[in-house]
């Protein structure tokens, strides 16, 4: 067998091993990329890794290889709505009279071995532990066979933790809900309740600031107008909320909902006048919910991102400006309640504690400066 061969081989699986199973790359398919290998980490500082093994005889060469992966890496940024791509690409087999120049967003290195990382300081800011992680004690058919079997069980847990996270599960909260809003208006309709309920528990600026009413916020959001009203919201949050507690989990899923109905009843005091009702805040905040989810897992939901999840949210909006009667400053509200709410329960396998922190105190400041603000406005 050809020793450079064996030696690109060999290169080649010790960068897959540490990619994968050290700084949690997954390998992306592409049709006509032979003799490359692509992987991709959203969350890390370089979002593409891409390993050619091909041999690059001369500097023409390179450079149509480098357009050609500008422009997969342009389609890339584009299908996971990404602002900022960069991307290291890593050569194995150079010519001797090729020269690696800087290119925009790809950073490009050429490695006869190992050995040579050490060549490329900038690479330990990004990977600190590269060079010892590119060590092994196996050689030969041992390492081989190392390698496969890491990199295999690295695959099979990652396979495990989407499958957990996007199997189907029983939505209780979510029926739950929709029964509660149901029984709460035949309870009106039937026992003709309807301006007791509405006087009691209804949104009402006034009463929520100077009576100190908080509980409005919340009990707003079970109270429905009509029956058109309440069939579009039960409808809605059958769609989008079994969506939610299935990825998110029941607990999360209660906290989002309820945060977006304050939120959202917030922000109707301040911006708007006169009595509202109705779930519409806080099923926008399921909405804003799935966006932020939506974004964090878009490897798998980047189409449903750009052809379901964003229109629906616009399409509501453009309905509620362009109709009367419609407290669309409570559907605004609740969806950056759902958003923030989110941002700070965390999404499973991907939020840091520091970013759901963050987003607690970003939602906690948000909802004390709403009540400071309709204080002083309404009072």
């Amino acid at each position: 067998m050809d020793e450079s061969l064996d030696r690109k081989n060999l290169v080649v699986m010790k960068l897959l091993h540490y990619f994968i199973t050290e700084k949690n790359y997954n390998p992306i398919i592409l049709q006509g990329a032979e003799d490359e290998i692509w992987l991709e980490n959203l969350e890390s500082d370089y979002k593409i890794i891409r390993i050619v093994s091909n041999h690059i005889h001369n500097e023409e060469q390179l450079d149509f290889d480098l357009y050609k992966a500008r422009h997969i890496i342009k389609k890339i940024k584009k299908k996971t709505f990404s602002l900022k791509m960069n991307a290291l690409s890593i050569f194995t087999d150079l010519g001797d009279n090729v020269e690696l120049k800087e290119q925009p967003n790809i950073d490009c290195i050429y490695l006869y071995d190992e050995k040579d990382i050490k060549k490329y300081d900038f690479l330990y800011q990004y990977f600190p532990d590269i060079n010892k992680k590119l060590k092994f004690s196996e050689e030969g058919l041992q390492l081989f066979i190392k390698i496969t079997n890491d990199i295999n069980h690295k695959n099979k847990r990652d396979a495990e933790k989407v499958e957990e996270i996007f199997k189907p599960k029983k939505n209780v909260v979510t029926m739950s809900l929709i029964t509660i809003n149901v029984v709460i208006y035949l309870f009106m309709l039937l026992f003709g309740q309807y301006d007791y309920m509405i006087n009691e528990f209804a949104l009402y600026g006034p009463y929520v600031i100077k009576l100190n009413q908080y509980y409005r916020l919340i009990t707003s959001a079970f109270l429905h107008a009509n029956i058109f009203h309440l069939l579009f919201n039960c409808y809605a949050l059958h769609i989008i909320g079994s969506q939610i507690e299935n990825y998110m989990g029941r607990i999360k899923y209660l906290i989002v909902y309820f945060a977006s109905a304050v939120v959202g009843s917030l922000f109707s005091i301040l911006l708007t006048n006169g009595v509202s009702v109705g779930a519409s805040g806080a099923v926008f905040g399921l909405m804003g919910s799935l966006l932020y989810f939506g974004y964090h897992y878009r490897v798998y939901l980047g189409t449903v991102l750009k052809s379901q999840i964003i229109p629906l949210i616009v399409i509501n909006l453009l309905i509620g400006f362009s109709s009367s009667g419609i407290d669309n400053f409570a559907h605004i509200g609740g969806l950056i309640g759902g958003a923030l709410s989110t941002v700070a329960v965390g999404v499973k396998y991907k939020s840091t504690k520091f970013e759901m922190v963050n987003g607690l105190i970003v939602l906690l400041l948000l909802i004390a400066f709403l009540i400071f603000m309709s204080s002083k406005y309404i009072g």
